[in-house]
């Protein structure tokens, strides 16, 4: 909870929106969950972007219509009394509200939308199916009937990757496609419908001995900041990264075998622990943003759930640079990784200091004394995972790493800090833009060579627009180098937005860095593709989507830059 204001309080939103209203739709997470600014970020960006109180005593009351019930539709009479005839009208949806909602994802520019009423593509119907055979014969005669099909497993894309640009149906997974089929402790794996929540997926791994009769508790280790409203069908078709990943890996290194439901057929590939059976298919498939088919089940890859040995530590750097080597230093240095690595640069930290409240506590007046100043220092905030002198090891080589590059030990305290807002951070993008300030996220993975040039890229178009603010952070390490994650805050209205968004991908690119890292490309950064992946890549691509998708009716209107 934050600390009370001093000074005036904005009427931040903490009343649930409307139901089936568009502020319903584009709202993060559960309805009657709220996260406002605390104080010292309050202040920050009242600085930053020349505001008063006075600006802050009116609130924005845009998207509190009702979504309209009835919306256009391209279906014939006959083709929806298929589906109805298959689901039943249970889980056959006409509304306008269950379509938008199943549409849109949560990327900035879903939110902007819906707060201005656009009702743009939108699918005519929304189906909930509940085990492979009705996806079978859904994309069957979809494909026979020519039909554009699009998926949903969480709801929480920030690349327009659900968006159904041609109409047509949209598989929400979610609902009734969520099931645990088995679990093999022998093998520690885990084989799962491909709509089940990432919150579903660790309860029953850790109540595997009362669900499975196993020894003990297990984890998937794959935690995403949306990870209590994603599923794990968006992980894998994104190529998705948990928060954990330095220790667990991303998505498709803990994929072991998967099953799709392709308008050319079934793709099924085996359960083996590594394979040299020529080019892999799970590698082909993963990262295939629903292009190519819809991913029904998938196996798992899973570990021990040993939460006890969670040991936190957090350092401050005196620079960027000081804080760059000792990253490269720990991950090359072959003694195992922190599980959680968040490394920010100087003005990320200075924002984090007021969001985790350690500005003016004894931990700040500390690095102030020892002589770490403001605007140059770097917050790095960690804590490790695995067996527990692995962990024991682990931090005692990052507190000797830390300390060679001039890193003051700030405790675990910081780290807590940041665990409880982990999931919750988004929850402050609904409340910024009621006052007209939008905040948004871009990643892309870099080199330890490449990470000064493309850090020092991105953040010089930001700060080329007046009044933004610009923090970065260094996530998901590797020895070859890291994911960069840029944070921008402004006062912007929807072209400015785009504008940036775009600004912000050709600076990645020119770079050298890759497009994303973990966020996937959907039909936002589609534009961008060839760019980065060059036309003989994109070629290969195309021939795919060819073969899997001759009559181009899975998820198109441009998805991963494909060509319709």
């Amino acid at each position: 909870m934050s600390k009370a204001y001093k000074g005036f309080h904005p009427d931040w939103e903490n009343q649930p929106p409307k139901e089936k209203s568009f502020r319903s739709a584009l709202k993060w997470g559960d309805p009657n969950t709220f996260k406002e600014p605390n104080e010292g970020l309050y202040r920050t960006m009242k600085e930053a972007f020349q505001l008063t109180d006075e600006d802050f005593k009116k609130k924005s009351s845009e998207a509190e219509e009702l979504i309209p019930d009835e919306l256009p539709m391209d279906l014939t009479e006959l083709q929806i009394r298929f589906f109805l005839d298959l689901l039943g009208e249970e889980r056959v949806f006409q509304d306008g509200f269950t379509r938008v909602k199943t549409s849109y994802g949560k990327t900035m520019w879903d939110c902007i939308r819906l707060r201005r009423g656009a009702l743009e593509n939108i699918p005519d119907l929304v189906l909930w199916p509940a085990d492979a055979e009705e996806i079978r014969t859904i994309v069957s005669f979809c494909n026979q009937e020519k039909i554009p099909v699009y998926c949903r497993a969480g709801g929480s894309s920030v690349t327009r990757g659900t968006e159904a640009v041609k109409g047509g149906v949209s598989l929400d997974l979610a609902p009734r496609f969520n099931r645990v089929l088995s679990f093999n402790e022998k093998n520690q794996t885990i084989t799962v419908q491909s709509g089940i929540q990432g919150p579903e997926l660790e309860e029953a791994l850790r109540q595997a001995p009362e669900r499975f009769g196993a020894s003990r508790a297990y984890t998937c280790g794959h935690f995403p900041q949306s990870f209590e409203y994603s599923g794990v069908g968006g992980w894998v078709v994104t190529r998705g990264a948990g928060q954990n990943s330095s220790y667990y890996g991303k998505i498709e290194d803990l994929v072991v075998a998967q099953e799709y439901v392709t308008p050319i057929g079934l793709i099924k590939t085996k359960e083996y622990p590594a394979k040299a059976t020529g080019p892999d298919i799970d590698q082909i498939m993963i990262g295939s943003e629903g292009a190519f088919g819809v991913l029904t089940h998938v196996t798992l890859r899973v570990f021990h759930w040993m939460p006890e040995n969670h040991l936190r530590f957090s350092y401050i750097f005196p620079t960027w640079e000081d804080a760059q080597g000792a990253a490269r230093e720990i991950t090359q240095g072959e003694f195992g990784m922190p599980s959680v690595f968040r490394l920010s640069d100087p003005e990320e930290t200075d924002v984090m200091m007021k969001l985790y409240q350690i500005e003016g506590t004894i931990l700040d007046r500390l690095m102030t004394m020892r002589g770490f100043k403001a605007k140059e220092r770097c917050l790095y905030l960690g804590f490790t995972d695995g067996e527990k002198q692995f962990c024991k090891n682990v931090k005692r080589r990052v507190h000797a790493i830390s300390k060679k590059h001039g890193g003051l030990y700030l405790t675990g305290i910081p780290v807590k800090s940041w665990e409880k807002g982990r999931f919750r951070d988004p929850y402050l993008r609904d409340a910024l833009q009621d006052y007209g300030i939008t905040i948004d996220t871009m990643e892309a993975a870099v080199t330890w060579e490449s990470m000064p040039r493309v850090h020092e890229s991105v953040r010089q178009f930001v700060k080329e627009r007046p009044q933004t603010i610009c923090m970065t952070h260094m996530s998901h390490v590797y020895p070859q180098g890291a994911n960069l994650y840029w944070i921008f805050i402004g006062k912007m209205d929807e072209e400015e937005y785009l504008q940036l968004q775009a600004g912000i991908l050709d600076r990645i690119v020119e770079s050298g860095a890759a497009l994303s890292h973990h966020h996937g490309i959907g039909k936002s950064f589609g534009p961008w593709m060839e760019r980065h992946q060059g036309a003989d890549v994109m070629d290969l691509l195309q021939a795919l989507k060819e073969h899997f998708d001759p009559n181009h009716i899975m998820n198109p209107g441009g998805t991963l830059g494909l060509r319709e």
